[in-house]
Order: C-alpha cells, then structure tokens, then sequence
C-alpha cells in the first residue's frame, strides 16, 4: 500500500474489501469475461495503462521491470496519459482508492509503479 494506506493493489477478478475505497481499472483493454456492469471494475481509466508497445516488449519479464517503470513514468508525463494521471492522482486525494487490473502478477504489473508515483 501506498500513500498512507490511501492505494491499495487488486487483480480486477477478487471482490472488493469493505474498505477499500473507489475501484479503477487501470487496463488498456476490458477485462475478459467481464460486463461493463461489474462492480469489480470501478471507474475505467485506460489511458493511464501502459502503451501496447510497452506491454508488449515488457511481457511480465522481471528482469526489464526496472526498465519498464522508468519508460512507463515517461509515458505518464504526457499528452492523453498525463491528463488520466491527473485525473487518477485527483482521486487519490479524494479518498482511498484500489487500482485493479487484470494482471495475474500483480507485483511484477503496472500498479506497483502507479503505487510508488502515488505515494
């Protein structure tokens, strides 16, 4: 957890915890097998996800996680990224927050990075 326990960390799949605050789904892509209506999404912010590119060539491989975090915060510093950032940052203020994805490891995932950022 991060910023005093304002960011937690969840695979999208889990039922949320009484007191975890808002959900965002922090994924380029929706969820598989998931409705629009699922209250394990939350509020979706996909421009705050990785890029494809990036995803890709990081592949969950925990050698280049280093790699990957530091291209990932640039990516997040500009255009349509750095706005959902923004935006994701606002409701971190607000109010305890749990960042989902799909993710299987999410240790290795995206989130870890968004939680230091958020820190």
């Amino acid at each position: 957890m991060a910023g005093e326990n304002r960011v937690r960390l969840a695979r999208v799949y889990t039922d949320p915890a009484p007191d975890e605050g808002k959900r965002v789904l922090v994924d380029r892509l929706w969820p598989r097998g998931m409705k629009k209506s699922d209250p394990r999404v939350g509020q979706w912010l996909p421009a705050v996800a990785p890029s494809t590119e990036l995803r890709h060539w990081y592949d969950h491989k925990a050698e280049r996680y280093e790699d990957f975090a530091a291209r990932y915060t640039q990516e997040l510093q500009s255009g349509e990224e750095a706005a959902a950032f923004d935006e994701l940052r606002a409701l971190v203020k607000a109010g305890p927050v749990t960042l989902v994805t799909a993710t299987r490891e999410v240790e290795l995932s995206h989130l870890t990075v968004l939680a230091k950022l958020l820190a």
